[in-house]
């Protein structure tokens, strides 16, 4: 089956809120991204992270199943570097095969709060 979706998707506004006040790893504010892969192939996506006053960051290598969705929070990445909690960023995700891609954050900043904003990248193109 050919896969849905497109193969580089944009998400202008994130920002990983900064401090978390929740218990971890349940609470702690973060952003995420939501892959989906209906394609018959495994998905081998590159993220890089653009900055407002700094060079971009990455690649950041995540790798999606064929026929499987992956939830990964930018928190976790680590490798070229951390991102940077508290900051304005925006990144662009790559992929060889099409894929579907959603934007999510939890913000639990204020004690007792939580804040959930979901919303779709931008597909860039295909």
């Amino acid at each position: 089956m050919t896969g849905l979706g497109g193969r580089v998707w944009v998400v202008p506004g994130g920002r990983i809120p900064f401090p978390s006040s929740g218990e971890e790893p349940e609470f702690t504010s973060f952003d995420q991204l939501c892959v989906l892969n209906t394609g018959d192939e495994t998905a081998e996506l590159e993220l890089t992270i653009y900055y407002e006053d700094r060079e971009p960051v990455g690649p950041y290598p995540i790798e999606v199943g064929a026929r499987r969705v992956r939830h990964v929070r930018l928190n976790d990445l680590v490798d070229p570097e951390a991102i940077v909690l508290g900051r304005r960023f925006g990144c662009v995700v790559r992929s060889q095969v099409p894929v579907v891609v959603q934007f999510l954050r939890q913000d639990t900043r204020l004690p007792g709060a939580l804040g959930l904003l979901g919303t779709m990248a931008f597909p860039a193109g295909s």
